[in-house]
This record gives C-alpha cells, sequence and structure tokens, in this order.
C-alpha cells in the first residue's frame, strides 16, 4: 500500500504563514506621523544658544542697574556687586586711618574751609579796621545805621546764590562706580550663596544708599548671580601675561583689568593706585597702545609700536604694586 504524501499547498499559496503581528498598525503609522510634525522648537535640548547662554534673570539687574562681578585674584576668586551712579548722589567709603592721606578726604576738608572763609579786598579790609560797621557779605560793603536792606532784593540774591551752587554740582558731577564696600574694604564673597545671604541679611555697607537697592533685596536669588563675561576680571593673570614679553600680551584681559581697577581704585579710595593709572603715566600709555591694537588699521600700526617701547618688565612691577594694593583692601567673606 502506498504511504501518502502530507498535504502541499498549491501553487498559488506562499510558502510560509503571513505574520499579521508584523503589519504596521493605523496607530503606529499615526504616531509616526504625528512625531515628525512635532515642532523643533518643543524639543528643550534644542533651545536657542543665545537663551542658554544668558543668565536667567538679567532683567532683574537691568531693573536695579547693579551688576554682579566675578574678579579673580593671587589670593583666590571671589563675586560681588558694582553700580555706576553721578557722583553726586553718592558718599564715598569711610576708610578711617587713611583719611589724612586721602585726596577725596583733603578736597571734601579744603571746601568746607572754603565756605566758612569770606574774602575781602585789601582796601575794604583796611576801611574796617578804621570804622566799627557791620558787614554786608551780599553787597560786600558796610553798612551804615541808616540803611535799609530791601527785603525783595535779598530774596533775590538767596535766590541766584542757590542757583550758582545748583549749577556747580551739576557741573562738577561725574559718573562713578559704586562697589559692595564697607569701611574702605571691598567684599568678595567666595560663593554665590554666600553673596545672597549678605544682601538679604541686612549687614552694614555702602550700596544701601543706592535707590534701587530694596528692590534688589526683595528679588535676588542665587541663581541670579552669574556675571556675564565682560564682568568677570582676571586680575590673577596679569602680571604673567605682562612678563611674558610683547608677543604674548592679551589686549582684552589687560584692557579690562585697567578698567576695573581704575573703578576699584575710586570706590576704595587708593590715591596712589589713581595716579599709576593717570594720564601720562607709562600704564595709561600700556593702556591706550592695547586698545589701539585692538582696534586695527592704522591706528592699531601705530599702537604696536608703542606697545614695543613700553618695558614688559617695568608694566608687570606696575601692575604687581596695584594688585597688591587692591588685594589689601578686600574683606574676604565665605
Amino acid at each position: 500500500m502506498a504511504r501518502q504524501s502530507p498535504h502541499r499547498p498549491d501553487a498559488d499559496e506562499p510558502d510560509t504563514e503571513f505574520d499579521e503581528s508584523s503589519r504596521p498598525t493605523d496607530t503606529a503609522t499615526e504616531s509616526t506621523a504625528d512625531a515628525a510634525a512635532d515642532p523643533v522648537e518643543d524639543d528643550p535640548d534644542l533651545d536657542d544658544e543665545d537663551a542658554v547662554a544668558e543668565p536667567a534673570n538679567r532683567a532683574l539687574w537691568e531693573d536695579v542697574r547693579i551688576d554682579p562681578l566675578e574678579i579673580a585674584l593671587p589670593s583666590g576668586s571671589g563675586f560681588t556687586l558694582r553700580a555706576y551712579r553721578m557722583s553726586n548722589q553718592v558718599t564715598p567709603t569711610e576708610i578711617g586711618e587713611r583719611d589724612d592721606d586721602d585726596p577725596f578726604h583733603a578736597r571734601a576738608r579744603r571746601d568746607e574751609d572754603e565756605e566758612t572763609v569770606v574774602f575781602l579786598d585789601e582796601e575794604f579790609a583796611e576801611s574796617l579796621e578804621s570804622e566799627d560797621r557791620e558787614v554786608d557779605p551780599r553787597r560786600g560793603r558796610a553798612l551804615r545805621d541808616d540803611d535799609d536792606v530791601d527785603e525783595t532784593d535779598e530774596e533775590e540774591l538767596d535766590d541766584q546764590a542757590d542757583e550758582a551752587d545748583e549749577e556747580d554740582e551739576d557741573e562738577e558731577a561725574e559718573e562713578v562706580a559704586v562697589f559692595l564696600t564697607h569701611r574702605g574694604k571691598l567684599l568678595l564673597f567666595k560663593s554665590r550663596e554666600s553673596l545672597v545671604s549678605f544682601v538679604l541679611s541686612g549687614a552694614p555697607h555702602d550700596m544701601a544708599e543706592l535707590d534701587t537697592w530694596d528692590d534688589l533685596v526683595a528679588r535676588v536669588q542665587p541663581a541670579d548671580i552669574a556675571p556675564v563675561s565682560e564682568d568677570s576680571y582676571e586680575l590673577d593673570l596679569v602680571v604673567e601675561n605682562l612678563r611674558g614679553g610683547h608677543d604674548t600680551w592679551d589686549p582684552k584681559l589687560l584692557i579690562s583689568a585697567g578698567e576695573v581697577a581704575r573703578d576699584l581704585a575710586f570706590a576704595l579710595r587708593l590715591p596712589s593706585v589713581l595716579d599709576m593709572l593717570s594720564t601720562g603715566n607709562s600704564l595709561d600709555d600700556l593702556d591706550e597702545a592695547l586698545r589701539a591694537t585692538a582696534n586695527g588699521g592704522l591706528g592699531g600700526f601705530m599702537g604696536r609700536r608703542r606697545l614695543k617701547k613700553i618695558g614688559a618688565q617695568t608694566a608687570s612691577l606696575g601692575w604687581r604694586t596695584i594688585i597688591g594694593k587692591i588685594s589689601a583692601a578686600v574683606d574676604w567673606r565665605d
């Protein structure tokens, strides 16, 4: 009896069965389409680079007109605050025993003395010695008993004097830097958290007189202490860079160091540093030559020629002195 072979499918049928699970469902197709249609900006990893680079709350600093800084010194790096205000709106920091050598104190004392001195011409002074008369300083002459002073004239003279004083104040006022200082010391904080804790503590300091200080106290958070690149100063690298010679000098590093050093010298009342950076001195010539070099063009060519005339040793020694004096006026806070 012949053995029957197993059933074989017809030629029209496939050799293997079709797996229905391998067929893409409508749902899977829709999910793929939806994912492709999603906008790119919904992906947090693809945010705009500028938005990521900028601190989260720059609006705070723009509102209060104060900026966070990071200053690196040979003894370490720390955070502090700086603002710019008109000189007639702020009070210089108190420096105690340094007052006698301080030009700011000497100028203020001279102004006070001038207010109490009446300058008379010699002939008028001699006439007063021979006559016992009262003096009307506004008219510059002696008053006799029969003289009557018109009250209207007095008011006009007073108004004119007040206007003259206001004009003098406006002419002398200039924009100056104000730092987070106290008793002639720059307060530097090793962490963002310690800086914010100090701001919220109510401890005494020179920035408390700023008109926007209370607003800063109410809003600042540690995450806001994020200085932009222009407000980060590497004073610890200046001397080493200058020692490397003209070919290695970094204009950006040295120019920014000069800017913050001038601001600190004024705010901390360091007359010797101001003098070293004043017009006509070698370090000011260095600064101008570096700026010309950075601008390029013909001015850059002339700037490079001027740089070669400035001794690297002289420049490095001068800056070492400046950084030493600034470092001595720092109060480090943890």
